[in-house]
């Protein structure tokens, strides 16, 4: 029997689909092309990481305005600013690298103009898939493959072009991405969206922390993700440079990371197929497979064996984001979807970075091994506290209704209302209820 249901590769989920895997692997060019640009020009290793660093800064500092812009505004058209933005600050990249030894002040400022660009488009990342797609966990979980492995192939092509052209030619190169994801992004056709326009930014911004304080899951998860960003996810991508590339090269470790990557596409793979009722529940369970990735680290294991825990970890964790990001999607009304993006968003990256900077004098105060241990023990802590937190354990799957389809007279044209600084309650038939979970 034919379904009545619009199938996942509709055109508008086509052209969102090319316009994430492009962007994605021309993300993955940026830390090739601008360790070869800067070490080439006579910079030092801080060069590059205060360029990634300006990048970052101006996107933890600037996401929580991009969701409420992205209300004000509509996602889809915050996102084409976006990557016009980040059009001409690539571009910008390209010819200064190009033309020579460029100043460090300007590579910063442009990276930092990425950064915003990446500030504005990422709320609209969660809240246009749920009007896009009639599955949202299939959408997450064909875009988590497309993603994995993209950002594998991103870094290899970078180091094909910085022997064929120079860094110019990559950072040449990921501008056209940009400039490929705005289009496709341009020619979504989206539904009559509600844009909110409040007294001032503020006033939106204390709404949607309001929203994000009213549901018990979603605070509780992030508030245990904290901890985990710090002691786990964090110190984890510097540390295994160092002992992967100590032990056995710079080879071998980026071998691991392209079977860190394989493990990606597998958990997304693996999120097309279960359907697992409770998904915060399921996601928990695929996530302790994480403490394998550390533990073959901490103990000089063959070659297979640390492989098979690189893969583990990154299937787990793969899984994981899928259910995470479609529960958000599918629990949370789209009048909240950006703004409560932004914070978890905000949120996450701030504990990375912190965990980041604290892995090297941390491994070096009590040890490499016990560092890694620690952050596998912490790893099983997490999801034992996540397994005991009701509202987390117990929230259950949301069957989303069919999108409408896009009304061509009206495609994303916002139309406007004032924001409330009271949680938002879902009605009745929406694809946003009141899990039984999220009840204390």
């Amino acid at each position: 029997m034919k379904s009545d249901e619009t199938p996942l590769w509709n055109r508008n989920f086509r052209l969102f689909f090319l316009a994430r895997t492009v962007a994605r692997f021309g993300d993955g060019m940026v830390p090739v092309a601008l360790a070869a640009g800067l070490l080439e020009s006579g910079h030092g290793a801080s060069s590059v990481s205060f360029a990634l660093g300006a990048w970052m800064v101006c996107f933890t500092g600037f996401v929580l305005f991009g969701g409420v812009l992205a209300d004000r505004f509509t996602p889809r058209r915050m996102m084409v600013l976006a990557d016009v933005m980040r059009l001409f600050g690539t571009a910008g990249l390209a010819v200064i690298f190009a033309g020579g030894a460029p100043p460090l002040w300007l590579v910063y400022t442009l990276s930092a103009l990425n950064g915003l660009g990446a500030a504005l488009f990422q709320p609209g990342v969660a809240s246009m898939l749920p009007v896009l797609s009639p599955d949202v966990q299939r959408g997450n979980a064909v875009l988590r493959v497309a993603e994995s492995l993209a950002t594998m192939a991103g870094p290899a092509a970078a180091g094909a072009l910085a022997g064929f052209g120079g860094p110019g030619t990559i950072f040449a190169v990921n501008a056209a991405t940009f400039g490929m994801s705005g289009i496709c992004l341009f020619l979504v056709r989206m539904p009559t969206m509600k844009a909110v326009r409040g007294d001032s930014m503020l006033t939106e911004l204390v709404g949607g922390w309001r929203e994000f304080r009213a549901r018990s899951w979603l605070w509780g998860v992030i508030a245990i993700w904290s901890v985990y960003g710090v002691t786990v996810l964090g110190p984890m991508v510097p540390l295994e440079a160092v002992v992967v590339t100590e032990r056995y090269g710079s080879a071998m470790f980026g071998l691991m990371m392209t079977v860190h990557g394989a493990g990606n596409v597998a958990g997304g793979l693996l999120a097309l197929r279960l359907r697992p009722a409770r998904p915060l529940f399921a996601g928990t369970i695929a996530l302790f497979a994480v403490a394998a990735n550390l533990l073959v680290l901490a103990y000089d294991v063959p070659l297979p064996v640390l492989a098979a825990g690189f893969f583990a970890g990154g299937t787990g964790f793969a899984f994981w984001l899928v259910m995470w990001s479609t529960t958000v999607q599918t629990m949370i009304p789209p009048e909240a979807l950006n703004r409560l993006h932004a914070y978890d968003v905000a949120g996450s990256l701030i504990m990375l970075a912190v965990g980041r900077a604290l892995a090297g004098p941390a491994a070096e105060a009590i040890g490499m091994r016990e560092a890694l241990v620690g952050g596998a023990v912490v790893n099983v802590l997490v999801c034992v506290a996540l397994f005991t937190a009701r509202p987390i354990r117990a929230l259950r799957r949301v069957v989303r209704p069919r999108p409408a389809p896009p009304d061509p007279l009206t495609t994303d044209r916002p139309t406007t209302d004032r924001p409330t600084t009271e949680p938002l309650t879902a009605r009745p038939g929406t694809a946003c209820p009141t899990a039984e979970g999220d009840r204390p």
